[in-house]
């Protein structure tokens, strides 16, 4: 099964860069012979939907707005069990919620994943502009690291 790990957010954004820097620890630890492609996107919607492409699995990794006590908290979901958030707003006629998405593109005839794991770690700060991130936030690195290889080998061990 092919899967693809994407790391969100922007990097200059503090705590926002949080799922590219799991993605790069993901980078470091992943077997070369890993059937696994893996990305760092500042995309939503559309853009990321294009990504996904070709892929029968992803995992997305990225930041959610918590409170302060849950600041560093680590929430794994399956996409279809999260609210469509384009459902709660107007959204811009160039873009939807990735659910939509993935829905049109399936409709319009692209191989898309079957399944699209979310790892959402948990920020309180989105709008600083610094490259680093707040110290606890830093500290589930690792262990997000963790989750998503266990899941890619949970991938290949069921195939």
């Amino acid at each position: 099964m092919k899967t693809i790990i994407i790391g969100l957010g922007n990097p200059i954004l503090g705590d926002d860069g949080v799922g590219w820097r799991i993605v790069e620890e993901i980078s470091k630890q992943l077997p070369k012979e890993a059937e696994a492609g893996i990305e760092c996107l500042s995309v939503g919607g559309i853009g990321l939907m294009e990504h996904l492409i070709g892929y029968d699995r992803a995992i997305i990794i990225d930041a959610y707005i918590a409170e302060m006590e849950d600041i560093g908290s680590i929430l794994i979901q399956k996409l279809e069990e999260m609210p469509d958030y384009s459902a709660f707003h107007i959204t811009s006629a160039h873009d939807t919620s990735l659910q939509n998405a993935i829905e049109l593109g399936r409709h319009m005839g692209a191989q898309l994943p079957v399944e699209v794991i979310v790892i959402g770690i948990a920020i309180h700060r989105i709008s600083e502009f610094g490259e680093e991130l707040s110290p606890q936030v830093a500290e589930c690195v690792p262990q997000a690291a963790h989750i998503a290889l266990n899941l890619l080998k949970e991938n290949v061990t069921n195939t």
